[in-house]
Protein backbone atom coordinates (compact mmCIF):
# COMPACT_ATOMS: atom_id res chain seq x y z
CA UNK A 1 0.00 0.00 0.00
CA UNK A 2 1.29 3.50 -0.80
CA UNK A 3 2.10 5.78 1.54
CA UNK A 4 1.01 9.33 1.01
CA UNK A 5 3.56 12.22 0.83
CA UNK A 6 3.53 15.44 2.96
CA UNK A 7 2.54 18.06 0.10
CA UNK A 8 5.27 20.02 1.36
CA UNK A 9 7.95 17.84 1.26
CA UNK A 10 6.77 17.06 -2.82
CA UNK A 11 7.00 20.46 -3.36
CA UNK A 12 10.53 20.76 -2.08
CA UNK A 13 11.15 17.32 -4.16
CA UNK A 14 9.71 18.92 -7.28
CA UNK A 15 11.99 21.54 -7.05
CA UNK A 16 14.94 19.60 -6.36
CA UNK A 17 14.11 17.71 -9.42
CA UNK A 18 13.97 20.54 -11.62
CA UNK A 19 16.83 22.18 -10.49
CA UNK A 20 18.84 19.44 -12.15
CA UNK A 21 17.15 19.98 -15.67
CA UNK A 22 19.60 21.47 -18.18
CA UNK A 23 17.82 23.56 -20.51
CA UNK A 24 19.69 24.45 -24.09
CA UNK A 25 20.69 27.60 -25.25
CA UNK A 26 19.27 29.06 -27.80
CA UNK A 27 22.06 28.25 -30.05
CA UNK A 28 21.75 24.57 -29.24
CA UNK A 29 17.99 24.66 -30.18
CA UNK A 30 18.11 26.86 -33.35
CA UNK A 31 21.00 24.53 -34.54
CA UNK A 32 19.00 21.07 -33.72
CA UNK A 33 15.67 22.83 -35.22
CA UNK A 34 17.78 23.33 -38.40
CA UNK A 35 19.34 19.89 -38.31
CA UNK A 36 15.91 18.27 -37.90
CA UNK A 37 14.58 20.23 -41.32
CA UNK A 38 17.63 18.98 -43.37
CA UNK A 39 16.93 15.96 -42.25
CA UNK A 40 13.89 15.49 -43.14
CA UNK A 41 14.39 17.30 -46.36
CA UNK A 42 16.72 14.92 -47.10
CA UNK A 43 15.08 12.07 -46.57
CA UNK A 44 11.65 12.50 -48.11
CA UNK A 45 13.66 13.94 -51.24
CA UNK A 46 15.57 10.37 -50.93
CA UNK A 47 11.93 8.78 -50.59
CA UNK A 48 10.11 10.54 -53.70
CA UNK A 49 13.81 9.60 -55.63
CA UNK A 50 13.11 5.63 -54.41
CA UNK A 51 9.50 5.93 -55.56
CA UNK A 52 10.14 7.29 -58.87
CA UNK A 53 12.68 4.84 -59.80
CA UNK A 54 9.96 1.97 -58.60
CA UNK A 55 7.26 3.45 -60.65
CA UNK A 56 9.17 3.95 -63.80
CA UNK A 57 10.24 0.34 -63.61
CA UNK A 58 6.52 -1.08 -62.98
CA UNK A 59 5.08 1.44 -65.76
CA UNK A 60 7.90 0.07 -67.64
CA UNK A 61 7.07 -3.92 -67.04
CA UNK A 62 3.41 -3.52 -67.04
CA UNK A 63 3.37 -1.85 -70.72
CA UNK A 64 5.60 -4.56 -71.65
CA UNK A 65 3.08 -7.21 -70.23
CA UNK A 66 -0.16 -4.92 -71.29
Amino acid sequence: MATKANPVQFIQQVRSEVAKIVWPSRREVMLTTIMVFIMATLTATFFFIVDSIIRFGLTHILTMFG
